[in-house]
């Protein structure tokens, strides 16, 4: 916990902290890569571009502040179990912490100022250093469970055995370990990081994917939906590298499986609730369940433009063989498809899901995948209906976080 005297001071100047946090992260990635241009191989090119990552370091490190003077009610254990995951994703190391601090705090100064005196700038590097090793020790854990000795040495090769064209814009890559060891297991929900060498000019790029086949078989599966310009946005650069550029027989570096969400919380009755792309981890979910859980009840409610769009639509039917207590709820934007699922347990909707009509069993445990106001939306009406905040598991990837 921060010294008495720091803390009077964190808490006197985080509201001039706030309010500039933008602007003092914007001022850190512009000092730290000038100074660590290898850095930016770690970082999401594309969120740079927006301004998410500055976003999202900005409400981390004032978060953290507000839970250190008690100013703040959201739980932080979650927060830094997700960011230690997305860490250890990356195999990033506790000797690039003292690089991030030093460039962090000289922004804190070129931002505010003469209002940063020695207290205050005291004050701000013991909140930072309070923050970095608690991910440093929880990062070590995780690096320790994975097997991983040395973060340097996350990444794994792995050759593509196969690939499927689920929808125009969706791809399964099905990757064996090239050594020929195990692939090793995973928990539904989980994710890898994948490294794209993008040739000259564009670097080297890390994305995480989530495992989308079944949690002990002799091959992962990672389930890629290409991300194309709009709104201002890049393309994706990776989803883009791994749609054009990679076939059977290739080569991709991978990391282990990380990830503080499962997608079969509890043993009871389950509600798995997905849109788009965010299917991935429900489907590991059902992989998973047809094998170790036939008998368990589970709800899918996917929402989708159209079944066309739907991927890995074509493994329903097998499941529902598989999962005499699975019902599907399907939700298609641009209406049902002149060919249905052929599921007797399936519901087909037109337009976007209706929370209101969500199955909910008693004592079920909900899991969410899919663009953050999709799950933000459904979250909401959830809570209202009575379901435990505890019970509602939800995965978010890129920098944003799931409100509160």
């Amino acid at each position: 916990m921060l010294t008495p005297s720091s803390a009077a001071v964190v808490t006197s100047t985080l509201p001039a902290v706030r309010s500039h946090a933008e602007a003092i992260t914007g001022a850190f990635y512009t000092r730290m890569f000038a100074a660590h241009p290898e850095l930016l191989d770690l970082f999401n090119r594309g969120n740079q571009a927006t301004g998410k990552q500055r976003q999202a370091l900005a409400g981390a490190v004032v978060g953290y502040a507000e839970h250190l003077t008690a100013g703040s009610a959201v739980p932080w254990t979650p927060i830094v179990e997700r960011i230690a995951h997305k860490h250890a994703s990356l195999g990033i190391t506790p000797a690039q912490y003292p690089i991030v601090g030093r460039h962090l705090l000289a922004a804190v100064g070129e931002v505010l100022g003469d209002a940063v005196t020695p207290d205050v700038a005291r004050a701000w590097d013991e909140v930072y250093w309070l923050f970095a090793c608690e991910l440093v020790a929880r990062e070590a854990r995780l690096y320790q469970h994975a097997g991983v000795g040395d973060p340097a040495a996350v990444w794994r090769s792995w050759r593509v055995t196969d690939r499927v064209e689920e929808t125009g814009d969706v791809v399964s890559l099905v990757l064996a370990p090239a050594d020929g060891r195990p692939a090793g297991r995973f928990v539904p929900g989980q994710y890898v990081s994948v490294i794209a060498e993008l040739g000259a000019g564009a670097g080297r790029q890390i994305r995480q994917y989530s495992l989308s086949g079944r949690p002990g078989a002799d091959t992962w599966q990672i389930t890629v939906k290409r991300v194309r310009a709009q709104g201002g946005a890049p393309a994706g650069a990776v989803s883009s590298f791994l749609h054009d550029s990679v076939a059977p027989g290739d080569e991709l570096r991978v990391s282990p499986a990380f990830g503080d969400v499962s997608s079969v919380p509890g043993d009871g009755p389950l509600v798995l609730v997905s849109a788009g792309i965010g299917v991935t981890p429900a489907m590991s979910a059902l992989e998973h369940l047809a094998e170790h859980g036939p008998q368990r009840p589970v709800v899918l409610v996917h929402a989708d433009r159209a079944g066309s769009t739907h991927a890995l639509r074509r493994h329903l039917p097998r499941l529902s063989r598989s999962l005499p207590e699975l019902r599907l709820d399907l939700w298609y934007e641009h209406g049902a498809d002149a060919e249905p699922v052929a599921v007797d347990r399936a519901r087909v909707n037109a337009g976007r899901v209706n929370p209101d009509s969500i199955p909910l069993p008693p004592g079920a445990h909900v899991h969410l995948c899919g663009p953050l106001p999709f799950m933000n939306h459904v979250r909401s009406n959830l809570l209202s209906r009575g379901v435990p905040g505890d019970r509602i598991a939800y995965e978010v990837f890129g920098p944003e976080m799931l409100r509160s």
